[in-house]
C-alpha cells in the first residue's frame, strides 16, 4: 500500500466492478500497424467512433524497411499493414506519423522523446514493450487487439490490478556496465517468470543515477521478466528530460504539472507485495547464450551446466563453454531497447579509430528520425562511416523478422534488441543479446569480446 503504483492506478480508476476487474482510464494509446487493423475493423462494423481521438497516436514501425523509405514497400504483407494503418488513422481522425514523417520511428522511442509520454500517465499500446514508457514515471503496459478496440471506443480498459514489486539496485555500476546489463542480470537472477503477476518499481542508487535513455532500456525489458510492466519514480532527471519537448506542458501548465509530478513517489511506509535487492558491483557486461532473455551470463563466464539441451542444440553451444573469442556474423544496434542517441554514442566510443571486422555484417538502426538527425548533428555518422559502418533509416528492423532485415539461418547475431527466441530475428537465426558496448566490441573484433578491454 501507498506505493507509487497504487497512487497512479487508483487515480485512474473509473469504476470497480464487483467481483471483477477495474475500469481504468487511459491517458495515451499508441497504435502501430500490426495489432490495430482488427480493432479498427470491429469499430467500423459497429459504427463506433473514437471516444477521445486526441489521446491516440499512430505510426508504423514493425514493418517499415530501413532503406529507401521514400519508395513503395516491396514486401506485400508489410505494405498492406502500413497502408492500412494510414487509412484507418485518416478515417477515424487520428494523428498519424507515417514513413518519412520527421516524427516517425519506433513508437516506444518516439513517445518519450516527443513528450507524449509523461509522468503519472496510464499508457497502453498493442505491443508488449509498452513498459518502456514506465521510465517516465508512468504506468505503461502492453494490451491485446480486442483491448485496443476497447480503448479506441471508450478511452478505458478493463484490467485486474497487478501485485506490486520493488527491485532495488544499490551501489555504483562498474566500467562498461550499462542499463542493458542490469536488466539482463536481473533476468538471470529471477528468471523470465520471476515477476509474473507483478508491476515493478525500480529503485536504488544505481537506478537513480541512470540517464533517461538507460531507464528506458531497463523498463523496456520488464516484460521479459514476466512483469505486467515496470517503472521508475520521476525525479529531476525525468523533469529535465521532459521540459521543452514538443508535447510537454508549457508555461503555467508546466508549473502545475511539475508540482503534481513531484508528488509521484512511494511513501516511506509503502508496502510492496515483494521486494528484491541487488548489488551494482555484482553486475558485469552480460551476454545471452540461450533461447530466452533470462539465459544470460557475465561476458567472461561459462555456459551453465544445467542449460537445457534444446537451447544448446539450437545455438550450437556446449555447457561449460565460454563465449569470448567466438566468431560472430551479424551485429544489430537498435530497437525500442537500444535505439536512442546514447546507445549510438556508446557504440561510436568503441568504433572510433577502429574498423568493422570483415566477417561482420552490421545494421545500425536509429529508433527514430529525431535520433537519426542527432547522430548527424553530433558527427557520429562520420565516426561510424570511417569505421566501416552505415546508418540506416528508423524502424524496428532486425529486432523481429517482420521486415526485410532478417538474420540468415545458422548465423550468430550480437543484438541490442530484447528477445532471443528461436527464429526471432529470422528462421534459424541465433541471437545473443547484449549492450551497445558489447555489440560494438564484437563488431570491430569479429568475435565476442569483453567491451572493457576496448574502453
Amino acid at each position: 500500500m501507498n506505493t507509487l503504483f497504487d497512487k497512479i492506478w487508483d487515480a485512474h480508476v473509473v469504476n470497480q466492478i464487483e467481483d471483477g476487474p477495474v475500469q481504468l482510464y487511459i491517458d495515451r494509446l499508441y497504435c502501430h500497424e500490426v495489432t490495430s487493423p482488427q480493432a479498427f475493423d470491429s469499430m467500423r462494423a459497429r459504427g463506433i467512433k473514437c471516444f477521445r481521438p486526441e489521446k491516440i497516436f499512430c505510426m508504423p514501425d514493425h514493418n517499415t524497411p530501413t532503406r529507401n523509405q521514400d519508395k513503395p514497400i516491396e514486401e506485400p504483407i508489410s505494405k498492406k499493414q502500413v497502408d492500412t494503418l494510414e487509412a484507418n488513422a485518416k478515417e477515424f481522425g487520428l494523428t498519424h506519423f507515417g514513413m518519412m514523417n520527421d516524427h516517425n520511428g519506433v513508437i516506444h522511442v518516439v513517445g518519450p522523446e516527443r513528450g507524449l509520454s509523461l509522468p503519472g500517465m496510464t499508457i497502453v499500446c498493442g505491443d508488449s514493450h509498452t513498459s518502456t514508457h514506465g521510465a517516465m514515471g508512468a504506468v505503461a503496459f502492453g494490451i491485446g487487439t480486442s483491448e485496443v478496440e476497447m480503448v479506441l471506443a471508450s478511452q478505458c480498459i478493463l484490467q485486474q490490478k497487478p501485485k506490486s514489486m520493488r527491485i532495488s539496485v544499490e551501489g555504483k555500476l562498474g566500467k562498461g556496465v550499462t542499463a542493458k546489463d542490469v536488466a539482463l542480470y536481473i533476468m538471470k537472477e529471477i528468471t523470465t517468470s520471476g515477476a509474473t503477476g507483478y508491476f515493478i518499481e525500480y529503485s536504488g542508487s544505481a537506478i537513480k543515477s541512470m540517464s533517461m535513455e538507460g531507464r528506458l532500456t531497463l523498463c523496456n525489458l520488464s516484460i521479459e521478466m514476466g512483469a505486467r510492466g515496470g517503472f521508475i519514480a520521476p525525479d529531476e532527471t525525468t523533469f529535465e528530460y521532459v521540459k521543452g519537448r514538443e508535447y510537454a506542458p508549457k508555461g503555467e501548465d508546466w508549473d502545475r504539472a511539475l508540482a503534481y509530478w513531484k508528488t509521484l513517489k512511494s511513501g516511506e511506509d509503502a508496502v510492496f507485495d515483494k521486494e528484491i535487492v541487488f548489488k551494482a558491483e555484482d553486475i558485469e557486461p552480460m551476454i545471452t547464450y540461450g533461447t530466452n532473455p533470462g539465459m544470460g551470463m557475465g561476458i567472461n563466464s561459462a555456459i551453465p551446466m544445467d542449460t537445457p539441451e534444446k537451447s544448446l542444440n539450437y545455438m550450437d553451444f556446449k555447457a561449460g563453454e565460454k563465449l569470448t573469442g567466438k566468431k560472430i556474423d551479424y551485429v544489430f544496434l537498435g530497437a525500442c531497447t537500444n535505439g536512442r542517441i546514447e546507445d549510438f554514442r556508446a557504440f561510436a566510443s568503441i568504433a572510433k579509430g577502429r574498423h568493422k571486422a570483415e566477417n561482420v555484417i552490421a545494421w545500425l538502426v536509429p529508433g527514430s528520425w529525431m535520433v537519426y538527425n542527432q547522430i548527424k548533428s553530433e558527427g557520429l555518422d562520420k565516426v561510424l562511416e570511417e569505421a566501416g559502418f552505415e546508418i540506416r533509416q528508423p524502424g524496428c528492423s532486425a529486432c523481429l523478422a517482420m521486415n526485410e532485415d532478417k538474420i540468415p539461418s545458422g548465423k550468430y547475431s550480437v543484438s541490442t534488441s530484447n528477445r532471443n527466441f528461436e527464429g526471432r530475428q529470422g528462421p534459424g537465426s541465433r541471437t545473443l543479446l547484449a549492450s551497445p558496448l558489447t555489440a560494438a566490441a564484437a563488431a570491430v573484433t569479429g568475435v565476442i569480446t569483453d567491451p572493457r578491454t576496448l574502453l
